[in-house]
């Protein structure tokens, strides 16, 4: 496998760090790639690879009412002789307000604070050159952040501590919290040749994902050693739920837990085991007693001269009505690409048979699956007759999983209107989102969208969250995430449930003249047991007078009124956070809707520092004041890989790429053997593109550098050679 970190400083051709001796006296024992549990860091001695210590993570989540606070901590060690500088890339969920940042080195703790991203980057890089300890927290996309850390001496451990909070999801009475815990593969497009790298990743930035080498943290090669109980990237997790009134269920589809009650209404939630591999999200979810779930909650923050406020009201059900069920059109998009391998299109493919039960006679559908390219069952929609739907079944049944994901094509496929008239038109997308060109997707559906919906359904165990809502968002349906497959049957049947019922839409707040800011400016439409969430801002004292204000919307053709009461409601400091959060997604949206990045740059920077959170253009800095690395001493760079997401097949995304055992730290002739070019997994190159190089799951680009660059050296050590002579 590649090493765990790759060093700025060399030739970009090395593909092991060849460690001293002494080196190897700090490391770990013996081991080739293929030996690891779970992946790891090696580093290539005289006598063969050793594993390196690894790192950890503690997590620490407080859930009340409607908003989670956590805390994470991670524990980083250089086992080496050098001074480095760590860069880490992890997952957050798509709506956190990360608002905090500490170093504790030793006896010394350092705080962080939100700067413009610019001079953030400029004081890190200032104390870096300077030999200071230094980190800096910087937001690649909603839900992947990077860590870079500065300085980090030969056995030293620093430990960093974030924090952020998130308005927690409740849906059809069932609240849930997701943590994710490793940064999937994504697939990047685009071509561009290599000029240098910006990052850490094992991508290039292309044309289409500019900053492609910032969101592909290395992956760990997987491997199987049952006497090694050792795990890479432990996590240990702790969730204290305060809800306020009894639970009837708390669960978690993805990881098993163990539960203790405590005093009052309180629940505490861990691992069964202590620790466990970040290589899936963790999910866990919790269900009132029969008749303790709220209808509605108020959450107040006083802060600087105004009022936050955070509202949730669940929408009466529609009255039961004799109106006729309406005929519709059903486009049933499957993502067949190499990262849906394993586990993930064995869940799909039992995901759109179930759907596919749910037409009737007077509906029409098509079935779309794409990977490298996408191809349609039907050439156009078609009556979901008996013999149709048996066909769709069968054809859906045989799919596999392979190569890489061209979601666009698809997407366009999809959302093209043909002949048909049916009142309804539904695109249900089953995917793990696991692409980089986000951006570019949520514009082609907002631009395309036209009368339909799009529903999205996430697969497997760590799908692009961030990408998924926002494209339900924007296609104007919901998500649904399915996360095993004893899921697939009930979430599907939930879905269309929600489906088939009317939506509630065209929704308005009466603010009673008062003068309030309040996102999401446009209010989603709302689908049954949905909540209608709202933040706003708020002069003090502006309703003054006002006990309530007036929530509008339309159902079917039925106007309907809900009244929200604005007396009493609960105190929480880091509401106005979130309402800064949510108006920092706003304004990114509007991205999409014609907004000038000048514009939104500026304004999304100064809500940043205001309200001290990371976004896409302010950044957390720490630097210590005291320098501690030697100015003459080098400093090298190295990327923290993370593990493949559990239930992901190896080969389906990077190719037959693991070497051998007796290749990987053997002697052949009293000489080390060089590295096997397709053990360079995780090379900072591994994806780069020369040329229009086609990019899918194996990786031919990578091969084609790799040769190009030997025959250009072993030319050059010929020239020289011959000049010797």
């Amino acid at each position: 496998m590649r090493p765990f970190f790759s060093i700025t400083s060399t030739f970009c051709l090395s593909l092991f760090l060849a460690a001293s001796p002494v080196m190897a006296s700090v490391l770990g024992e013996r081991i080739t790639p293929d030996e690891l549990p779970a992946g790891g860091l090696l580093f290539q001695t005289e006598d063969g690879y050793r594993q390196a210590p690894t790192l950890g993570t503690d997590v620490e989540i407080d859930a009340a009412g409607l908003i989670a606070r956590t805390k994470v901590t991670q524990r980083f060690t250089n086992p080496t002789e050098q001074w480095v500088e760590g860069i880490y890339a992890f997952p957050l969920p798509e709506g956190s307000a990360v608002d905090f940042l500490r170093l504790r080195i030793g006896d010394r703790i350092i705080e962080g604070r939100v700067e413009e991203r610019a001079r953030a980057k400029a004081t890190y890089q200032k104390a870096k050159r300077e030999g200071r300890k230094a980190s800096l927290v910087e937001q690649e996309r909603p839900n992947i952040f990077t860590t870079r850390i500065a300085n980090l001496g030969p056995g030293e451990t620093i430990e960093v501590v974030l924090a952020f909070q998130e308005e927690l999801r409740y849906d059809a009475g069932r609240f849930s919290l997701r943590f994710p815990l490793v940064v999937a593969p994504r697939y990047i497009p685009g071509t561009e040749n290599v000029r240098g790298f910006s990052g850490s990743g094992w991508s290039t930035n292309t044309n289409e994902v500019s900053d492609a080498a910032r969101i592909t943290p290395l992956v760990s090669l997987p491997g199987q050693a049952p006497n090694k109980p050792a795990i890479l990237h432990p996590v240990r997790m702790q969730v204290t739920l305060d809800m306020g009134f009894p639970l009837d269920v708390v669960e978690s589809p993805s990881h098993s837990i163990k539960l203790n009650r405590g005093k009052g209404n309180t629940y505490t939630v861990g691992f069964t085991e202590t620790s466990v591999p970040a290589n899936a999200d963790f999910v866990l979810e919790w269900q009132p007693l029969v008749g303790d779930a709220p209808s509605a909650a108020l959450f107040r923050h006083s802060w600087e001269e105004d009022d936050y406020l955070l509202m949730m009201v669940m929408p009466p059900r529609a009255q039961e009505t004799n109106l006729p069920r309406l005929s519709r059109e059903t486009i049933f998009v499957i993502d067949t690409s190499g990262s849906m391998g394993g586990e993930s299109i064995r869940q799909a493919r039992a995901a759109v048979s179930i759907a596919l039960e749910s037409l009737r006679p007077e509906d029409s559908f098509n079935v779309i699956e794409f990977n490298s390219v996408h191809r349609t069952l039907f050439p156009a929609s078609r009556p979901a007759s008996t013999e149709a739907v048996a066909q769709a079944r069968e054809w859906v049944q045989h799919l596999q999983a392979d190569g890489g994901t061209e979601m666009r094509s698809a997407l366009e496929a999809a959302l093209q209107v043909g002949s048909e008239s049916r009142a309804v038109r539904q695109v249900i997308f089953v995917t793990d989102g696991a692409v980089g060109n986000e951006s570019a997707l949520i514009s082609l559906i907002t631009e395309r969208l036209a009368k339909s919906r799009l529903y999205t359904i996430g697969i497997g165990s760590a799908p692009n969250a961030h990408f998924m809502t926002k494209a339900a968002q924007f296609g104007r349906g919901t998500f649904t995430y399915i996360g095993r497959p004893e899921e697939v049957s009930e979430k599907m049947r939930e879905l269309f449930s929600k489906i088939e019922q009317p939506v509630l839409h065209d929704l308005t707040i009466d603010w009673a003249g008062a003068t309030v800011e309040a996102w999401p400016k446009r209010i989603p439409d709302v689908y049954l047991g949905e909540p209608v969430m709202i933040a706003a801002k708020l002069p003090r004292s502006a309703l003054a007078g006002h006990k309530e204000v007036l929530l509008r919307g339309r159902r079917g053709g039925e106007t309907t009124e809900i009244r929200l009461s604005l007396s009493g409601g609960r105190q929480h400091d880091g509401i106005s956070k979130l309402w800064a959060r949510r108006k920092i997604a706003g304004l990114m949206e509007s991205l999409h809707e014609g907004a000038t990045m000048g514009t939104v740059s500026k304004e999304v920077a100064d809500l940043g520092v205001l309200h001290q959170l990371v976004t896409r253009w302010s950044s957390l800095v720490a630097v210590d004041v005291t320098p501690t690395r030697p100015v003459d001493t080098e400093l090298d760079t190295r990327g923290v890989p993370s593990l493949l997401p559990k239930g992901w097949d190896w080969r389906k995304i990077f190719g037959d790429v693991a070497p051998s055992p007796d290749q990987a730290g053997s002697k052949t002739n009293g000489t080390t053997p060089p590295p096997v070019p397709q053990a360079a997994i995780g090379q900072r190159m591994a994806s780069a593109q020369i040329g229009r190089l086609p990019q899918g799951g194996t990786p031919s680009a990578l091969l084609f550098l790799l040769g190009t660059s030997l025959l250009s050296m072993a030319g050059a050590a010929s020239y020289i050679h011959k000049r010797s002579l």
